[in-house]
């Protein structure tokens, strides 16, 4: 008989609920900023090429905050990490918000810079975090976590459908979003204990191999397991973020819809991510993450054929609820994959490491798929999101369980549970 997991005591509460209620924040402003993005691009009368680049600046500051975010955690801990990433948040939102009211196209890439690092910074954190509490209680985490941010896009999605709607100014609306995410970030930096994902010294005061810089953070692809879950998490982050940048235009451009029905578009998919995400966990425990993401990959191919050769806007519509069922569970269930079987310390380098592999998705994602579509139309572009769906479903062996270690992830200055 199995025993139970250990009771969590209030400050291990207060740590999961402040990574929930961030993440939520998050998902708010990431989908706020995803439903307006015809209204910026008109706007900013740009055509979807130009518009790619300005996403590209999205896509560095991303990949910016993540490659610098698993070292600084090792040096710092997490919660600095995260403060640094909710700061650069908000200054990104009010970035934007002023350059799409005043038109100004690199007032808009520079906020989308700020706003990829702080959102790069930040989510890898989270990530090292949730499999942190995820190993400290005993139970999946790191779903939740990530179905709290794509509760936070549905309800972007639904603010951002009603504000186009009426034609509220954007700038306007996104500054509202920035002093919420504002908010959710000082209460959730303070109950956030420091020093999670630290690499301490060993005996002879020599800090491990996650703590050596770039040379460490390579190291751990050595192992073939953890490059086949990168090659996976790339494929679903890839599938997931090129629905968060283009799905409202791919509505609008390739299906002909207004820009209301590309935000409700949009909120569908976001809606059946977070059911995918809150649901997921019976499907873990029975089949396991392996089975689990090979149908995934499966379901979410379908729906993205769907959408890209039907002719018909509504099944295109409803064909995003299987895309975003399918793409709901990659990146948390890899990210679990990811650090299992290791110590603490080189499991928060593990998984720093994958997220860095889904994160890349973010960077050659928007401004590759806009780049295509200038030639072949952002219908048939999204058959590079097929393709790499299809070699994911091939590979997920790799995620088959390894025992977990039996070390805790408690960090020193975090009280024991009862």
């Amino acid at each position: 008989m199995k025993n139970p997991p250990p009771i969590m005591d209030s400050a291990t509460r207060r740590w999961r609920a402040a990574l929930f209620l961030f993440m939520l924040a998050t998902g708010v402003s990431m989908a706020s900023w995803v439903a307006r993005t015809p209204a910026v691009r008109d706007a900013l009368e740009v055509s979807t090429g130009a518009m790619g680049l300005v996403l590209f600046g999205l896509s560095i500051g991303s990949m910016a905050g993540v490659l610098a975010s698993g070292g600084l955690v090792r040096r710092h801990g997490g919660r600095l990490v995260i403060t640094v990433g909710a700061v650069l948040l908000v200054a990104g939102l009010l970035v934007i918000a002023g350059g799409a009211a005043l038109e100004v196209s690199g007032g808009v890439f520079g906020g989308l810079a700020l706003f990829g690092a702080g959102m790069g910074l930040a989510e890898v954190a989270f990530n090292i975090e949730g499999a942190a509490v995820e190993r400290t209680v005993g139970r999946p985490v790191l779903p939740v976590l990530h179905g709290c941010f794509s509760l936070g896009t549905v309800v972007g999605a639904l603010l951002g459908m009603g504000l186009t709607a009426v034609r509220f100014p954007v700038g306007w609306h996104l500054a509202a979003v920035a002093l919420a995410v504002a908010a959710a970030g000082v209460w959730t930096v303070r109950a956030v204990p420091a020093g999670t994902g630290r690499a301490e010294p060993d005996a002879d005061g020599v800090k491990g191999p996650e703590a050596g810089g770039v040379r460490g953070q390579l190291a751990v692809w050595r192992d073939r397991r953890l490059v086949l879950i990168g090659l996976i998490v790339l494929a679903m982050a890839f599938a997931e973020g090129s629905a968060n940048d283009w799905l409202p235009l791919l509505m609008v451009d390739g299906h002909g819809t207004g820009a209301t029905a590309g935000s409700l578009t949009f909120m569908l998919f976001a809606v059946a991510m977070t059911t995918g995400r809150f649901t997921g966990g019976p499907l873990l425990v029975r089949y396991g993450p392996a089975a689990v993401v090979r149908a995934s990959a499966v379901v979410a191919a379908v729906g993205v054929a769907l959408v890209i050769f039907s002719d018909s806007a509504l099944l295109a519509g409803a064909a995003v609820v299987l895309w975003g069922l399918g793409a709901s569970l990659g990146f948390p269930v890899t990210i679990s994959a990811a650090g299992e079987g290791a110590g603490p310390g080189d499991a928060s380098a593990r998984v720093a490491a994958v997220s860095t592999a889904g994160f890349a998705a973010f960077l050659v994602g928007p401004p590759s798929l806009g780049f295509l579509a200038d030639h072949v139309g952002l219908r048939n572009a999204m058959v590079v999101v097929l393709v790499l769906l299809g070699g994911a479903a091939l590979i997920t062996g790799a995620l088959r369980r390894r025992p977990a270690a039996p070390v805790s992830e408690v960090p020193a200055s975090q009280p024991d549970l009862v």
